[in-house]
């Protein structure tokens, strides 16, 4: 599966994003299915890190304790500063 401009692999993404320091992180996370993707709105729980993700997907899972729900805005082409990070997502605030 190869990765274009439209889509990214999870482990990457979440990298790129800074949601974990490295990508064996990301990719064990993904790995112990604590990460749910929602694509096109179709739900499933993630078990790869070699899984992509597109812009519009909504990703679900547990960090620090807190669950946290995002629209993946962006693919990113590097893990950049803070600033560049946070444009690669929106938050999505549970009712």
């Amino acid at each position: 599966m190869s990765e274009t401009d439209s889509s990214c692999r999870i482990d990457i993404w979440l990298w790129r994003a800074r949601f974990l320091k490295t990508r064996s992180l990301a990719a064990a996370l993904v790995e112990r299915g604590a990460m749910r993707l929602t694509h096109q709105g179709r739900e499933i729980r993630l078990d790869k890190p070699s899984r992509c993700v597109r812009p519009g997907d909504l990703l679900t899972f547990a960090q620090n304790g807190r669950v946290t729900t995002l629209r993946v805005e962006a693919m990113g082409e590097r893990r950049g500063p803070p600033e560049e990070a946070r444009a690669l997502y929106s938050l999505i605030i549970a009712p």
